[in-house]
């Protein structure tokens, strides 16, 4: 027994140590692996884990995609405000119709429902506004994810384009059609409504022009049956704006140095259909110009010589575009005595005595050179087109009314939409260089068009020209005519610039013939060609050459025609030079208003041909503008004068076709070639060698809106015409003066321009031929 329990005692004591060895005999793990092992390992979870994020109802898009979207992931603890959060996220994206968040133990499900893709949208009802001006506008495109809000953006969006064109009455309204696949067709049904007009325009505050005044110098109009053709009736939030403008600047230009136009409001009617506008103007006094001064530090620049250039004096109306007009005149002016010049306008102001003095500083500007011209954005016009019409080049002092000159000669060309000068720094601080960006439009024109005149009867015409042919500069023409009395084609051609110098060079190809039995008892033909070359002086001055060589016809001369008209019958050549001086200082030379010009020109034939003869020739024009007195731009007094003489020489006589004429456009009351030499035998005027004209013409406003273009004319034509070669018991020329008095009315529409004259012979001779109205009309589509 005691032997046994030795034997327990001795096991217990040796199998402790035989485990420690067999454990130090098997090879441990390194240090670093058991880290590694440890963070491979999740952690012990503490609270709910989230183990998987499941999607549901997904067909287009990825179940990644949609999980990235949101803010809780597979193994993040669960957090329900996350969850929101994420719910929140998915609706954000856009994508979906319907999205839902549930927890279904340790795992997220995501069911959402997709929003559908857009296959096609559509327009209905629309016709004032076409669906090439309405696509652009709305973001809903073909194989985009369609979403009501967006619907209803681009539903606000068609409202705005419709108000802008004064439609506020239109309504729209998108209609979905759903298609398979989770497709959609969107329709915008829309009803346009009436146009909303402007119905009144009220002024609060003026007391020194009237309603009807301040109507005519905003854009915006009233509406009116007549402007079916016109939109200034349509109301437009931009054009009030602009009329604040245009009303400021009409006050400023009559002395109200600190008018204010406080408010321009519109106000819809109950009915939507159209608006009351009331502008507030707050006139200020008025200031007359108190004295003029110009003080130069310059002694080149002599203040007289300036002073021209002022078109204002003392106690006129102080006007502010006017001391801007002065100081670019004066600037012109004394740049071309001092290089580098500067006007600077200082203006003080005396309210109590309701006086502005004007005061022009002449200093010296700052010593900057052209380094070089930039041209940009001339796809089609040749660089050198454009630079000819610099009046500056590299090198050249920097002088801004050259700079300003240059632009508008580049605009008066016709070729560019837009072109913007821009100086800007160059390679040293006393160098710039002129950027020059011009926008190229259309040179092309093709012309259909009819009409009726007193002269040539109904006359269609057919034209087609390119002003600027190949991006050279080149001017090309043809033009048709076809009347009852008059069929004419004419081929022209023209260089402004020849050879890139100052020199207008060209030949016109023509054919005319003209029906004159009921003037004249017989017809005329011409064809020929003439060749053309012109140069400027400056500015205002231009001189044209011309040689001309012509064949002339007189034919289907009237058995009973005068014996002179009969021994006209037959054809000559004419081999003619002539030149033409111009000197042109009119503001404009469309619609003139101010200014004058005069025009010089001699014809000299016989080098060559049938008929030999000197011929001069001049007219004057000059137009006072009777604004100060009116109160109103289009009251203008236009003075004209001409006269011409024809002298033969040499054995070949002048023929009928090359003496003057009176009557019709230069004596109105009398009819064309009504007055002067005639053989009463057949009634026929003969023309003569000698001719003057006078016309004292007024013209004004119309008591109708102005938009309308109606222009009324009182005038008195003044003219004679003797000298005959003719002698017989029949034959009467008689040079004393013929009167014509009269009114009419020029009518300038979208379709043409209509003149009307009714005019009486005031003083005339028994033999004359008068005519009471005179009709013209004339169009171009």
């Amino acid at each position: 027994m005691a032997a046994n329990r030795l034997l327990l005692l001795l096991l217990g004591v040796l199998a402790p140590l035989a485990l420690s060895a067999a454990a130090d005999a098997q090879p441990r793990p390194r240090a670093g692996a058991a880290e590694a092992q440890a963070r491979q390992r999740p952690p012990a979870p503490r609270g709910d884990v989230i183990r998987a994020v499941e999607v549901q109802g997904n067909q287009r898009i990825e179940a990644d995609t949609i999980r990235s979207y949101m803010l809780i992931q597979p193994g993040d603890p669960f957090d329900a405000d996350r969850m929101d959060r994420s719910l929140r996220t998915l609706f954000a994206t856009g994508l979906f119709r319907d999205v839902k968040l549930t927890r279904q133990g340790d795992r997220i499900v995501v069911e959402v429902q997709e929003n559908p893709l857009v296959n096609r949208v559509a327009f209905e009802g629309n016709s004032k506004v076409n669906d090439d001006a309405l696509r652009p506008e709305v973001t809903l495109r073909p194989r985009a994810v369609f979403t009501p809000e967006q619907a209803q953006a681009d539903r606000q969006r068609i409202l705005d384009i419709y108000a802008r064109r004064g439609r506020f009455g239109a309504t729209v309204e998108p209609k979905v059609i759903d298609l398979d696949q989770n497709r959609v067709d969107v329709v915008f049904e829309i009803n346009e409504g009436p146009t909303a007009l402007v119905s009144r325009i009220s002024f609060v505050g003026n007391t020194t022009f009237s309603d009807r005044r301040l109507k005519d110098v905003i854009a915006t109009r009233e509406q009116a049956w007549y402007r079916i053709l016109s939109s200034s009736d349509i109301y437009d939030p931009e054009r009030l704006a602009f009329d604040r403008e245009l009303l400021r600047r009409f006050y400023l230009r009559s002395g109200f140095a600190d008018v204010q136009i406080t408010g321009a409001v519109a106000e819809l009617s109950p009915d939507r259909s159209g608006f009351f506008v009331t502008y507030t103007v707050n006139e200020g006094p008025r200031y007359r110009v108190g004295k003029v001064e110009i003080n130069s530090a310059l002694p080149a620049v002599d203040n007289a010589v300036l002073r021209r250039s002022v078109p204002f004096d003392v106690g006129d109306y102080y006007d502010g575009e006017a001391v801007e007009r002065a100081t670019e005149q004066m600037t012109d002016v004394a740049g071309t005595l001092v290089p580098f010049v500067e006007i600077r306008p200082r203006i003080a102001r005396n309210r109590e005595e309701r006086t502005v003095d004007v005061i022009f500083e002449v200093v010296e500007g700052g010593r900057t050179f052209v380094e070089r011209i930039d041209i940009s954005g001339n796809v089609r016009t040749a660089d050198h087109v454009i630079r000819r019409e610099f009046r500056l080049a590299e090198g050249d002092p920097l002088n801004a009314s050259n700079v300003r000159r240059s632009r508008q000669r580049l605009r008066d060309l016709g070729y560019f939409s837009n072109v913007d000068i821009q100086a800007v720094p160059g390679s040293r601080p006393d160098r710039s260089i002129l950027n020059t960006t011009v926008a190229e439009r259309a040179t092309g024109e093709v012309s259909l068009g009819g009409g009726f005149s007193t002269d040539a009867g109904f006359l269609l015409d057919f034209g087609i020209r390119e002003r600027n042919i190949a991006g050279t500069g080149v001017d090309t023409r043809l033009q048709a005519v076809l009347a009852q009395r008059r069929s004419q084609v004419d081929f022209s051609v023209t260089d402004p610039s020849f050879l890139d110098r100052n020199l207008a060079a060209g030949f016109d190809v023509f054919y005319l013939q003209r029906n004159l039995q009921e003037i004249a008892s017989y017809n005329e033909r011409r064809y020929g060609t003439v060749l053309r070359a012109g140069y400027e002086f400056n500015e205002r001055m231009r001189q044209s050459w011309a040689y001309s060589l012509v064949q002339r016809t007189i034919y289907d001369v009237q058995d009973n025609a005068s014996l002179p008209i009969q021994e006209q019958e037959g054809t000559t050549l004419l081999s003619q030079v002539g030149t033409t001086l111009v000197y042109d200082v009119r503001d404009s030379r469309v619609e003139p208003r101010q200014g004058y010009i005069i025009r010089v020109g001699t014809d000299l034939a016989g080098l060559g041909g049938d008929v030999s003869y000197v011929r001069l020739r001049g007219d004057v024009a000059g137009y006072i503008p009777l604004e100060r007195i009116f109160g109103d731009p289009d009251f203008v007094l236009v003075l004209q004068a001409g006269a011409g003489w024809l002298e033969p020489w040499g054995d070949d006589q002048e023929r009928i076709v090359d003496r003057f004429f009176l009557g019709g456009d230069n004596l109105r009351g009398f009819a064309l070639a009504g007055a002067g030499p005639r053989d009463l035998q057949g009634n026929d005027p003969l023309g003569g060698r000698l001719l003057w004209t006078q016309s004292t013409e007024l013209r004004f406003p119309l008591p109708v809106p102005s938009e309308l273009g109606l222009v009324g004319r009182a005038f008195v034509d003044v003219g004679s015409l003797s000298e005959t070669p003719y002698t017989g018991p029949t034959i009467v020329d008689d040079a004393a003066p013929r009167v014509g008095a009269g009114v009419g009315i020029s009518w300038r529409t979208p379709i043409g321009l209509i003149n009307v004259d009714i005019a009486q012979a005031v003083v005339k001779q028994s033999y004359d031929e008068t005519q009471v109205i005179r009709f013209g009309f004339g169009t171009r589509f």
